[in-house]
């Protein structure tokens, strides 16, 4: 569980690297229907509800997520023109449609067991203002070798969320060890978005200082068959709940809270104060 020493043309290739995978990070943000273009969360029950960003009334019952269209007004569902009363279905949790309307996405999900509209459009004032993400200059000493172990079974691991009072269950596979300055710390880890890859949800002591203070996540690939990962910090990114509000973002569980500053990867965005 040790530093990565990087040679001098290293160091090039590492920085040249870092600023590859910064600028895709902020292009995906920023894309025309990325996070950066919501303009409402839009919670669903029984009752038919319109929304001033979105077509149609939305309602959910036991046979999911609907929505019936006025005279004149069409979705695109997977390439396909819908009118009048259409029906999503049953979305699974952590799941999700996205319906075209004109140029906007109006996209439909679960999210900590509730069925949600989430409307983007391009020319949302967040998106098209957004001036790019501050964060720390890349640095090798933040990229450490750690240890993971799976656990007997996967634990399902209830966390808070960035909305008040809504939770996410997520089954986490096991824990990284690791050291930084030399002091031992460990993080739960939750499945990734590739297989067997893993995502780190962490707090440090600059959160809420020089960090977005809710959260940070960092992206590991699968682990080597003798569990060794490698963690770079300079990574650490923020979740889509560090520029808006109409997130659902999750939070750490809290044994992953650090008692250390990583002074690496994102910073707190202009968006909610932030500086370079």
């Amino acid at each position: 569980m040790t530093t990565v020493d990087l040679t001098t043309t290293d160091l090039q290739a590492f920085t040249e690297d870092w600023l590859e995978w910064y600028r895709g990070q902020e292009e995906r943000l920023a894309a025309p229907h990325g996070f950066l273009a919501i303009t409402g969360l839009h919670w669903l029950d029984e009752r038919p509800q319109r929304f001033p960003d979105a077509p149609g009334a939305w309602w959910t019952d036991d046979a999911g997520v609907a929505v019936a269209l006025d005279d004149g007004e069409e979705l695109v569902v997977d390439g396909t023109p819908v009118r009048g009363e259409h029906r999503f279905g049953v979305l699974p949790e952590r799941g999700g449609v996205d319906a075209g309307w004109g140029d906007a996405v109006i996209e439909v999900a679960r999210r900590g067991g509730n069925d949600i509209v989430r409307p983007r459009h391009p020319d949302a004032p967040l998106r098209t203002d957004f001036a790019g993400t501050p964060a720390y200059a890349p640095d090798p000493r933040w990229v450490v070798r750690g240890r993971y172990t799976a656990f007997d079974t996967p634990r399902p691991t209830t966390v808070g969320a960035a909305v008040e009072g809504l939770e996410h269950v997520y089954d986490a596979p096991g824990r990284v060890e690791f050291e930084l300055d030399g002091q031992p710390l460990a993080l739960t880890a939750f499945p990734g978005r590739a297989p067997g890859a893993l995502l780190l949800l962490f707090t440090d002591a600059t959160s809420g200082v020089t960090t977005y203070a809710a959260n940070r996540a960092l992206a590991l690939a699968p682990p080597a068959a003798d569990g060794t990962v490698v963690l770079d910090f300079n990574r650490a990114t923020n979740l889509p709940c560090a520029y808006t509000d109409l997130a659902t973002c999750p939070l750490p569980p809290a044994e992953n809270r650090l008692p250390v500053s990583v002074e690496a990867g994102q910073k707190t965005p202009r968006e909610r104060g932030g500086a370079v």
